[in-house]
């Protein structure tokens, strides 16, 4: 599957109907954000069975904001709509296929269990 845009009209139903998606939060301006580009684009040809998805903060300030977005690139990945991984900077073609596995192999139960628990806390 080819990389889709996403926009804040788009954005929760992508998520919602889609198990696994990765999110390159870019700009047409941002250097790093130019490098990062093909390493996406060739991990999401690797990954057709996963949704690899862009958006534009320039294009989708709300979006953008609502998502905390200080610094861009920033890669985020949702699995069963909730967050696994966050984090600025382009990463490396070798960790983010790395990062596809490990999100392949995450155990949903537990992370909802997990969540359960720490919201069951207060913290």
């Amino acid at each position: 599957m080819a990389v889709t845009e996403l926009t804040e009209s788009t954005f929760a139903d992508v998520l919602a109907e889609n198990e696994i998606v990765f999110v390159d939060w870019w700009a047409e301006w941002c250097g790093p954000c130019r490098v990062f580009a093909p390493v996406f684009e060739h991990v999401a040809e690797q990954n057709p069975d996963l949704v690899f998805a862009k958006v534009d903060t320039d294009a989708n300030p709300a979006l953008s904001s609502s998502a905390g977005i200080r610094s861009i690139p920033t890669l985020m990945v949702f699995r069963e709509q909730v967050l696994l991984f966050s984090q600025p900077g382009a990463v490396p073609a070798a960790a983010l296929e790395d990062l596809v596995e490990q999100v392949r192999s995450v155990d949903m139960d537990e992370v909802r269990k997990a969540m359960a628990d720490h919201a069951g806390t207060g913290s």
